[in-house]
């Protein structure tokens, strides 16, 4: 009995830089690029499923550099954290964190080529990510691999990043608590009456400031004694993560305060204007005894906004006072609850003042 042997199949050309493969009918591209052949598998055995894989593929080699088609994922990672040390301490920390999961959990390797990473496996890497941490973390790992595979794409190690559409997931919104502005005078006179804490009055002085100013915490902490100009009443603030400057009023309901910092505070320039720059501790232990809800320095800022929009100042107006440049975009968004009784207040006012005026002369009284 004969045993038939199986013929190896062959190359058909069957176009300009298209062939087909004889035993399994699978289609090729074969294109001479910067000097070099390559053959690349099309993954189909439809000749016009192929035609344009072809075209797709002709215009990736345009797009990519040859020199760097054996880069490794271990040489991108490294390339990119290069990229990102012009950022903060600890942003810089905290991508670093990511980057230590990249590399234990990254299932091809270090040593796999940048080009042969697939959607597949940029999707597994998240899939563990999602297991193992909150949605923000998570959020964290989608925006590293998508901006380290963009910049193959920019240097042209790729043409197109595998991770192009790895999604962030969206956050619940958050419950966002913040006092009134009787509540906050509250929490700020129990903070001030713990006579056995020694520095009962530099927080309750720091709580009191950042209700009334409307300042972050750091903000607030980096406040120097010249960056306060009494008689034109404005004081100079300088956020930490831009470095840029702005300047707010010193409002009514603070002048007091900064007048009692300032004479506090000595003659030199440099000295800080507060002498505490956090007051969880205090703020908290506050709370409790008061029965209040947790509230944060954040909540203290979320007051100082309310309050303004309760007292009918514009979006535009209070972004301005909170160094915002988008012309009140995000303060209309994140306050546009308010609370109901100013609604009601609010909605009250909607009077007609014909109809009034009618009904006031039909009645008896009048």
């Amino acid at each position: 009995m004969s045993t038939r042997v199986k013929q190896p199949g062959k190359f058909e050309k069957v176009g300009e830089c298209l062939y087909r493969y004889s035993s399994n009918g699978v289609y090729y591209a074969v294109v001479r690029h910067e000097g070099k052949l390559i053959r690349r598998s099309l993954e189909t055995d439809d000749s016009k499923l192929a035609k344009r894989s072809l075209a797709d593929f002709k215009k990736s080699l345009s797009q990519v550099d040859s020199s760097l088609g054996k880069m490794t994922i271990e040489e991108l990672l490294k390339n990119f954290q290069a990229t990102l040390k012009t950022l903060d301490a600890n942003t810089i920390q905290k991508l670093g964190f990511v980057a230590d999961h990249f590399r234990k959990n990254w299932a091809p390797g270090m040593t796999q080529a940048v080009r042969k990473a697939k959607p597949s496996e940029v999707d597994a890497w998240l899939g563990l990510m999602r297991e193992k941490y909150a949605i923000s973390y998570y959020n964290e790992h989608v925006q590293f691999i998508r901006r380290m595979f963009d910049l193959a794409v920019a240097d042209k190690a790729i043409a197109e990043s595998p991770a192009k559409e790895a999604k962030t997931v969206r956050r619940a919104t958050p419950i966002r608590q913040s006092p009134t502005w009787e509540q906050f005078k509250a929490i700020v006179a129990d903070v001030r009456s713990q006579k056995f804490n020694a520095d009962s009055e530099d927080s309750a002085d720091f709580v009191d400031f950042l209700g009334r100013s409307g300042l972050g915490n750091s903000e607030a902490a980096n406040i120097q004694r010249k960056h306060v100009d009494q008689a034109k009443g404005k004081i100079t603030v300088l956020r930490n993560k831009t470095d840029k400057g702005y300047q707010i009023p010193i409002f009514p309901q603070l002048r007091p305060l900064v007048e009692k910092l300032m004479n506090q505070a000595g003659e030199k320039p440099e000295a800080h204007l507060l002498k505490v720059d956090n007051v969880k501790k205090a703020l908290t232990n506050a709370c409790v005894r008061l029965n209040f809800p947790h509230f944060s320095h954040r909540s203290l800022r979320r007051c100082f906004v309310t309050r303004c929009i309760e007292l009918g100042m514009d979006f535009k107006t209070v972004a301005s006072l909170q160094g915002h440049t988008d012309g009140g975009v995000l303060i209309a968004k994140t306050y546009s609850h308010l609370r109901t009784e100013h609604v009601d207040s609010m909605a009250a006012r909607l009077v007609d003042n014909d109809h009034a005026s009618t009904a006031k002369q039909s009645s008896p009284a009048a």
